[in-house]
């Protein structure tokens, strides 16, 4: 809401500016609210239209700094960075262009350019740079942390049931009554379970899968005899490593309470990628209670908590006899508080440079 906030400033301001100084552009309004919302859906378009209304009204400068900082915020690469710089050198033509032939004018347009355009366009950039880095230490935190889990289980763990489970074979073997015989039969195939259990559950830390893995995830179940239908709508995009485990998970357990609960009954899968978010949703129409059963285990409410820590949302419920499971995740993580003072207060002083101080220096030039 805040940014939505600033950039109607922005627009309310510069239009204040120009009804004040030229009654006749008031209308020129309406196109810096437009230049404002390309800012938002396409930043490089935002910029472009804030370049060419600055360079026409010789004003407009609020709007100037907004979509150039908006823009920079936009680079992920060497093509956009490219792309942001061209866009700028072309503003800078423009606005030569439309000067008189006067060089003793042109340092100092360049200069302008260079404050108004270059300044917030790099700011953007570096801040968007460093909430990136901020997300790829977190996920290098959180694979660290499940590596530490996983190597205690198969040291501590993995080693208590391997002497167990000898000390069972052992006695397998050995001349006991039968009521005995039996009991340590039992005991020797519950450890060899346990094992099984503890490594596949270290194989699980170990392994980070995403989004990319459901197909083979659904063609398990499906060789299992599970009918599972999946389809996609929308286009893959990238998703961060903890989202994309998440949206795994999510099938992962919703497949496995529909072979549960609901055993050859058709469970429909679907990803349907937005522009912010992935919505992964189950449908399985079971037979009466199996839906309550399914949610009523601990594996949805750790589910919970893992599509929580990504920023997302987990729902599921009974609707109209069949069970529903649905998980939006966003397509960019959320930023660590703790991590993120640096940048966040690098981008409080920069806007207050950008949109207090550099626009009343300028005012006070002109004056």
């Amino acid at each position: 809401m805040g940014r939505h906030l600033l950039a109607a400033g922005v627009v309310a301001a510069d239009t204040a500016i120009l009804a004040a100084g030229r009654p006749g552009l008031a209308w020129v309004g309406l196109l810096l609210a437009v230049a404002a919302l390309l800012s938002y859906r396409m930043p490089l378009f935002g910029f472009a239209a804030g370049l060419v209304l600055s360079a026409v009204t010789g004003l407009a400068y609020l709007m100037l700094l907004w979509t150039a900082f908006r823009a920079g915020r936009a680079v992920g690469g060497r093509r956009d960075a490219v792309a942001a710089l061209g866009v700028a050198a072309g503003g800078l033509a423009f606005l030569l262009s439309l000067r008189p032939a006067d060089a003793g004018a042109i340092p100092q347009l360049v200069v302008a350019h260079l404050v108004f355009v270059a300044l917030p366009l790099l700011v953007g950039a570096y801040l968007a740079q460093q909430e990136r880095l901020t997300a790829a230490l977190a996920d290098q935190a959180r694979l660290g942390e499940r590596l530490r889990i996983a190597r205690d289980m198969h040291d501590s763990v993995g080693r208590r049931l391997s002497l167990v489970s000898i000390q069972a074979a052992a006695l397998e073997v050995a001349d006991l009554p039968p009521p005995q015989a039996q009991a340590v039969r039992r005991l020797a195939a519950a450890a060899r379970e346990a094992m099984d259990e503890v490594y596949g559950v270290v194989g699980a830390l170990r392994d980070t899968p995403d989004v990319a893995a459901v197909d083979a995830l659904v063609a398990e179940f499906r060789a299992a005899g599970v009918p599972v239908r999946l389809s996609q709508r929308g286009s893959a995009r990238a998703l961060p490593a903890a989202a994309g485990e998440a949206a795994y998970r999510v099938v992962e357990e919703g497949l496995t309470n529909a072979a549960k609960h609901a055993p050859d009954r058709p469970v429909a899968v679907e990803l349907a990628w937005e522009r912010r978010a992935l919505r992964v949703t189950l449908t399985n129409p079971g037979p009466p209670g199996a839906a309550a059963a399914a949610g009523a285990g601990r594996g949805l409410q750790g589910l919970t908590e893992r599509v929580r820590l990504v920023g997302g949302r987990l729902g599921y419920g009974t609707t109209d006899g069949a069970f529903r499971l649905g998980a939006t995740l966003p397509l960019h993580p959320p930023p660590a508080p703790a991590a993120l003072r640096r940048p966040v207060l690098v981008g409080t002083v920069a806007a207050v440079l950008l949109f207090l101080l550099l626009p009343a220096t300028m005012m006070l030039g002109v004056a």
